[in-house]
C-alpha cells in the first residue's frame, strides 16, 4: 500500500508540473518525410520541417498552452500538427488518464477521434456531436464523431486542443498582437442606464427581416420551405441584441440584482472569461433543441482578426432589470464565456455569427443554413490591460519556481557540511551514528530524489564535455537549479573529501541500496563476501562503462540516451519504477543485489561514480586519521570496510571511499581500536608494576 501510494504521489507532482516534453519525448510521433525543427518557444512550440528542411508548419502539445482538466481531474495532452494555413496535418493524443479509456473501452477509440482533424482548418466550426437531418450541404458545421460513452472525455479534448491551436494560430500566423489581454476594471463606477448603453453604441442589435431570409436561401432547394416568411416579408426573423457584460457598470444597467449577484459569482471563479449577454426577441430562438447547458451554442459563434473565438454557455441564471424594453423580457437569452488568455481582446471589434436553419423535406429533412454577423466592440474605459513585464531569464524563472525546495536544500546541505566537516570525528563516535545516517538518506531518498528530482547522472558531464569540444552555451545547466546546487556541493566536496560527500550522503539511488542492505541484514540474508582479488578488478568495470559512454558520444550520439540506461536513476527515482518492466526489472535486480553484495552497482559499475572518483584527485588533504600500526599489525579497518578502500597498507583508497565513516568510528574508539586497546593494556601493565 505504501509502495502505490507513493506511486501514485509520485504521479500526481509529476503532472502538476505541466513542462513541456523535450525532443527525444516528440520526435517518434512526427512520421517522415516531416521532422521536427527548432523549439521557438518556452511554451512546447516547435517548428515543422518538410522533407527539404524547409520550413511546413508548427508542432506543439496542448497541456502547456490549454491544461483543460479531464473527467479525472488531469489534463488530455496531444500533439499537434499544423501547416502554415492553419490546416491539422495530425492530431494525436500523447497522454491522459481519463478513467473510460484507461479501465473501460481501451484507448483504440480515443486514438481514432483524433484522426478526424486531419485536413480540417482551424477557421472550420468543429463540432462533437451527430448532425440533424440527412444533409448538412447548406451549413458551415464541420462534425466530428464523438466516442459513445465518453463523450465528456472527447468534448473536453476537443475544447483544449482548439484552445491550444487558435493560440498558436495567434502568435504565429497572422501578427496579432500577443500582449496581455484586457480585463474589466471593476474599480470603474458609471450610472448607466439602457438608454445610455443604446446611445453610447455598448449594446448592438442586429435585425433581419423574413424578406431578407428569403433572398439569402433564393436560388437553393430551400426558398420556399419557410411559409410564414413569405407570407410575411416584413415581419422580423432575427432581433439579436449583444452585451459585453463584463464590466460592471454596465452588467449593473442591464441585469437584476439577482442575476448581477450569480454573475459577480461566476467571475470570481472563472477570472479569465470574459461573460456576453445575448438576446433574441425574434423567431430565430438562438439555439436549437439538442443545445445543452453551459456546452457551445450550436447556433452561435463568433471571430476576431480572422479567428475563431471559442464561445460557451455559462449556465447563467437570466433576468434583465426593469427600464430593459418589454421585448427583451419576453426573448430568449444567453449569457456566453470566451477566454481571454487565448486572445479575445474585448476592446477590439468582435464579430457574432448566428446560424438560421430552413429543412427541406419531411422524412430525414436536409438542413440548409444561412449565417448573420453583428460586429461589437466595448469602449476601452471599462477595462484595463496590464503592463507588459519583460520576461526573466527562463534559469532565472527555473530559481523562482523553486524557491521553496531550494530553501531547504540548502538549509539542509548547509548543515551537512557542518556537520561533517566540524564534527565529523563527533559524529562517527556518537552512540546513533546509524540512525541519524539513515535519516539523513531517508531525506536525501525522499525529498532530493523523489519530490526534488536532484538524483545526479552521467548525463550531465556528458553534455558539459560534448559542448565543450563542440562549442556553446552551458546554460542549459542553469536551467535546473536544484540539481546544479547539488553539483557545486559535490564539487566542494572533491576538494574536502573526494568522491564520499556525494556518493557516501547524497545520491539517492546509493542510499536506496544501503537501505536494501540494512533491510537483508535485518532478514538475516547471508552476505556475500567479494574476494578481495576480483573486487580490485570489479572496480575498473565504472571506468570501462564510462569510458564506452564517451566513446558512443563522439560516434554514434543518437544511442546514448539508451546507453545512459546503464545507470537505472530514471527508473528508480525521476519515474518511480513508473515505465517498462525490463526497466523496472533492471532497477529492482540491481537493489536486490545490493541485499548481498554490498552497494555492488555504486562499487562496480557506476559511470557517475568514476567521474566522482576522478574528481576526487582534487582532494586536497588525507582527512581520516591514521596511525602507524594501521596496516601493520592492525588489519580491523580493512576488514570491516565494506567498500573495500583501505589497502592491506593500511592506507585509505579515497577513490573507493564512501564517506560512511565505519573506519574512523573504529579509529576513535578504544574498545575497537587494536593500536588503543595494545596501548591501554600497557598502560595497565605500568600501573601494576608501578603499584608493586
Amino acid at each position: 500500500m505504501l509502495l502505490r501510494a507513493l506511486a501514485f504521489w509520485a504521479f500526481m507532482t509529476a503532472s502538476l508540473a505541466a513542462a513541456p516534453l523535450e525532443r527525444d519525448v516528440l520526435e517518434p510521433f512526427v512520421a517522415p518525410p516531416m521532422s521536427l525543427g527548432q523549439r521557438i518557444n518556452d511554451e512546447g512550440v516547435w517548428h515543422l520541417l518538410n522533407s527539404g528542411g524547409a520550413e511546413a508548419g508548427y508542432v506543439f502539445e496542448t497541456e502547456p498552452m490549454a491544461p483543460l482538466p479531464g473527467f479525472s481531474g488531469a489534463p488530455i495532452n496531444m500533439l499537434v500538427m499544423l501547416d502554415l494555413d492553419g490546416r491539422f496535418l495530425d492530431v494525436k493524443l500523447i497522454s491522459h488518464n481519463e478513467p473510460i479509456f484507461v479501465s473501460g473501452l481501451g484507448e483504440a477509440a480515443f486514438h481514432k477521434f483524433f484522426e478526424q482533424y486531419r485536413g480540417h482548418s482551424i477557421s472550420d466550426s468543429l463540432v462533437v456531436g451527430t448532425p440533424y437531418g440527412s444533409g448538412s450541404d447548406g451549413s458551415a458545421l464541420i462534425y466530428l464523431d464523438g466516442v459513445t460513452k465518453a463523450t465528456a472525455s472527447v468534448r473536453i479534448a476537443h475544447e483544449s486542443l482548439l484552445a491550444a491551436a487558435l493560440k498558436v494560430a495567434r502568435e504565429k500566423m497572422s501578427g496579432v498582437a500577443t500582449g496581455p489581454p484586457a480585463y474589466p476594471d471593476m474599480s470603474h463606477d458609471e450610472d448607466l442606464t439602457w438608454a445610455r448603453l443604446v446611445d453610447e453604441g455598448l449594446v448592438t442589435r442586429k435585425q433581419v427581416l423574413n424578406s431578407e431570409m428569403d433572398a439569402a436561401f433564393a436560388g437553393t432547394i430551400w426558398e420556399r420551405d419557410d411559409p410564414e416568411a413569405t407570407a410575411d416579408p416584413d415581419g422580423v426573423y432575427l432581433d439579436l441584441w449583444v452585451i459585453d457584460i463584463g464590466p460592471p457598470a454596465i452588467a449593473r444597467a442591464v441585469l437584476s440584482s439577482g442575476s448581477l449577484k450569480e454573475l459577480q459569482g461566476f467571475m470570481e471563479i472563472s477570472t479569465s472569461d470574459e461573460p456576453i449577454l445575448v438576446v433574441e426577441t425574434a423567431r430565430h430562438g438562438l439555439t436549437t433543441d439538442e443545445f445543452i447547458r453551459n456546452t457551445a451554442p450550436d447556433l452561435i459563434s463568433a471571430a476576431q482578426g480572422g479567428f475563431p473565438i471559442a464561445l460557451r454557455d455559462a449556465d447563467i441564471y437570466i433576468e434583465l432589470k426593469d427600464d430593459v424594453p418589454a421585448a427583451l423580457h419576453d426573448g430568449t437569452a444567453l449569457i456566453l464565456r470566451t477566454d481571454r488568455r487565448l486572445g479575445f481582446d474585448p476592446t477590439s471589434p468582435w464579430t457574432l455569427q448566428v446560424k438560421a436553419l430552413r429543412e427541406h423535406g419531411v422524412f430525414k429533412p436536409e438542413i440548409g443554413s444561412v449565417t448573420f454577423a453583428a460586429e461589437h466592440v466595448t469602449d476601452a474605459r471599462f477595462f484595463k490591460r496590464p503592463e507588459a513585464v519583460k520576461p526573466v531569464p527562463p534559469w532565472l524563472s527555473a530559481v523562482y519556481n523553486r524557491s521553496t525546495d531550494l530553501i531547504v536544500l540548502c538549509v539542509f546541505l548547509a548543515g551537512l557540511l557542518a556537520l561533517l566537516g566540524a564534527n565529523l570525528n563527533r559524529l562517527a563516535g556518537h552512540r546513533h551514528f546509524t540512525p541519524i545516517r539513515l535519516g539523513i538518506l531517508a531525506f536525501v531518498t525522499g525529498f532530493i530524489g523523489w519530490w526534488g528530482q536532484g538524483q545526479l547522472s552521467i548525463a550531465t558531464p556528458l553534455g558539459a564535455l560534448r559542448t565543450l569540444t563542440e562549442g556553446g552555451s552551458f546554460a542549459f545547466l542553469l536551467y535546473d537549479p536544484f540539481s546544479l546546487v547539488i553539483w557545486a556541493v559535490s564539487l566542494l566536496g572533491f576538494v574536502l573529501w573526494g568522491r564520499g560527500l556525494f556518493c557516501g550522503w547524497l545520491c539517492p539511488f546509493g542510499a536506496m541500496q544501503e537501505f536494501a542492505h540494512h533491510i537483508a541484514r535485518a532478514l538475516r540474508i547471508p552476505q556475500f563476501e567479494v574476494p578481495r582479488r576480483l573486487d580490485n578488478q570489479l572496480k575498473w568495470l565504472k571506468y570501462i562503462v564510462l569510458f564506452a559512454l564517451v566513446a558512443i558520444l563522439f560516434t554514434v550520439p543518437a544511442r546514448l540516451d539508451k546507453a545512459i540506461e546503464v545507470e537505472p536513476f530514471k527508473t528508480a527515482i525521476t519515474t518511480f519504477f513508473l515505465r517498462e518492466w525490463y526497466y523496472v526489472a533492471y532497477a529492482a535486480g540491481l537493489l536486490l543485489l545490493s541485499m548481498v553484495v554490498f552497494k555492488g552497482f555504486c562499487r562496480y559499475v557506476c559511470p557517475l561514480g568514476a567521474v566522482m572518483a576522478i574528481g576526487g584527485l582534487l582532494r586536497t588533504r588525507k582527512w581520516i586519521d591514521r596511525r602507524p600500526e594501521c596496516g601493520s599489525p592492525c588489519q580491523l579497518c580493512r576488514v570491516k570496510c565494506a567498500y573495500g578502500a583501505i589497502k592491506k597498507t593500511g592506507e585509505i583508497q579515497y577513490s573507493e571511499c564512501f564517506q560512511c565513516l565505519d573506519c574512523v568510528t573504529i579509529h576513535d574508539d578504544p574498545t575497537q581500536c587494536v593500536p588503543l586497546r595494545l596501548a591501554a593494556r600497557r598502560g595497565r601493565a605500568l600501573q601494576k608494576v608501578a603499584a608493586e
